[in-house]
């Protein structure tokens, strides 16, 4: 079978991308972990202890190493490309990290596409939803289809804006995981889970997150000075009870900045 694809990275993400998608023979995997490499041909596809070897040709290859090896994986393989190959970084990093990448695939002859991922690879596998950008995204969009992804969208030209998306929405999602956390483990020390939780369910207004936003920061523009200073005291209770309120204070700064703005308006 010809190998449409090389897949850098044999982790969580890849093996389960590769799997799902029963690529066998069409693609090529490499990954500096021995053990990952062994797994690779157990399951059936191509390595080599020569990462040479795996990208010779590939037109198409996915990035899925770990944040901190995102460059340095652009930067070490890049000279390995195929002319014109189509490069896609689907690591979570932020858009300048995004863009010094590119720089080195782009100097070697390359093509870089920027992909962000925007849901756990588990259970979704290749229907995980992906945006693209980058100068040749449209014909990303077309490959990554080919070879099995279900679920994309190309979001414009400029490297670094899938990322951004992916960046900014991480703001809230992981922000509200570890409020969550800083909030139970107080609620625990207090020993008032159940009338916490339950408040919370009572008081809950699902609205779409554009109207909720805007709800919010003009929520924070009018009342923010007040509610800095309620929520100092709150970050006294947490550490009262023994539990650093990490997030809380910063929720003091940012209250306050914005009531400080709407006192200027």
């Amino acid at each position: 079978m010809q190998r449409t694809h090389a897949l850098i990275g044999y982790g969580e993400a890849g093996s389960s991308f590769a799997t799902a998608g029963r690529w066998m023979g069409g693609v090529a995997v490499w990954d500096h972990i021995p053990e990952r490499r062994e797994a690779a041909v157990s399951s059936g596809l191509y390595t080599s202890a020569a990462p040479a070897e795996v990208l010779a040709g590939a037109p198409l290859v996915l990035s899925l190493v770990t944040a901190d090896q995102s460059l340095r994986a652009a930067e070490a393989y890049a000279p390995l490309l195929a002319l014109g190959a189509l490069w896609c970084d689907m690591n979570s990093v932020a858009p300048e990290t995004k863009r010094a990448a590119a720089s080195a695939i782009e100097a070697a002859g390359g093509r870089y596409i920027d992909v962000a991922v925007l849901a756990p690879v588990e259970p979704a596998r290749l229907g995980v939803p992906l945006l693209i950008s980058g100068d040749a995204a449209d014909e990303a969009l077309l490959m990554l289809r080919g070879i099995g992804f279900e679920n994309l969208r190309a979001v414009g030209p400029e490297v670094g804006r899938a990322s951004a998306i992916k960046m900014i929405r991480s703001v809230m999602i992981k922000g509200v995981e570890a409020l969550t956390d800083e909030m139970m483990a107080a609620a625990k020390r207090a020993e008032v889970i159940d009338e916490v939780v339950a408040s919370l369910d009572a008081s809950e207004k699902p609205k779409p997150w554009g109207e909720r936003a805007a709800y919010n920061m003009e929520r924070m523009t009018t009342h923010g000075l007040r509610r800095a200073a309620e929520m100092e005291e709150a970050a006294k209770t947490l550490t009262a009870l023994g539990v650093a309120p990490v997030m809380t204070n910063g929720t003091v700064l940012r209250q306050r900045g914005a009531g400080c703005r709407g006192q200027e308006q």
